[in-house]
């Protein structure tokens, strides 16, 4: 089956990251298309881009980058959940993006995005990462304001609008993951 990745993308203190991500979780396992499975950074402890090779060498060598190598390459697709920092994602969120290459390709993301403006700039930042790395970004997103889909600016309590829009960004998840599988399979067989 289809494992989906929900990714948290913040590693701030009194974040509101995880409450958002499990609120994703919570209407994704309401369907049968997939697997969907919760990723904290923050349980990575990921220094900045420690590694002595590049990513596209595929040569790591710390303990918290091959365990982020070998639970990334365990999914057909992500969601990335991510604040806006001054106009653009979480430098963790970059980290970890760069500290990995190959497990990222071939592969379909969405994004639910969070702030004062519904995280939109962060959102279209990490688009141009994500053609990079190959990853095949869906068009529908999912943009929370902490003005308007917060419970003092705390706990997810997203309009109709975003229910509807999650539901559509997670099918379509899916439906690309499910569409690059063949990619993915090929590309392995040339290895």
């Amino acid at each position: 089956m289809t494992r989906i990745a929900i990714i948290i993308g913040s590693t701030r203190p009194d974040r509101v990251g995880p409450a958002v991500a499990q609120w994703l979780l919570d209407l994704a396992k309401q369907r049968s298309d997939a697997e969907y499975e919760l990723i904290d950074l923050a349980d990575f402890d990921l220094p900045h881009l420690d590694e002595p090779m590049p990513a596209a060498t595929g040569q790591y060598t710390r303990p918290h980058t091959l365990r982020l190598a070998a639970t990334v390459a365990g999914f057909d697709g992500f969601v990335f959940v991510t604040p806006e920092y001054n106009r653009s994602y979480p430098g963790v969120l970059k980290t970890a993006l760069d500290l990995l290459y190959a497990e990222w390709h071939h592969k379909a993301a969405g994004f639910v995005g969070y702030g004062a403006d519904g995280g939109v700039r962060a959102v279209e930042h990490l688009r141009g990462v994500m053609g990079m790395l190959r990853i095949a970004d869906v068009r529908t997103q999912v943009t929370l304001s902490v003005y308007d889909d917060f419970a003092d600016f705390v706990r997810p309590t997203p309009r109709e609008r975003h229910l509807t829009a999650a539901g559509t960004m997670l099918g379509e998840v899916v439906e690309w993951a499910d569409a690059l599988a063949y990619v993915r399979s090929a590309g392995a067989a040339r290895l």
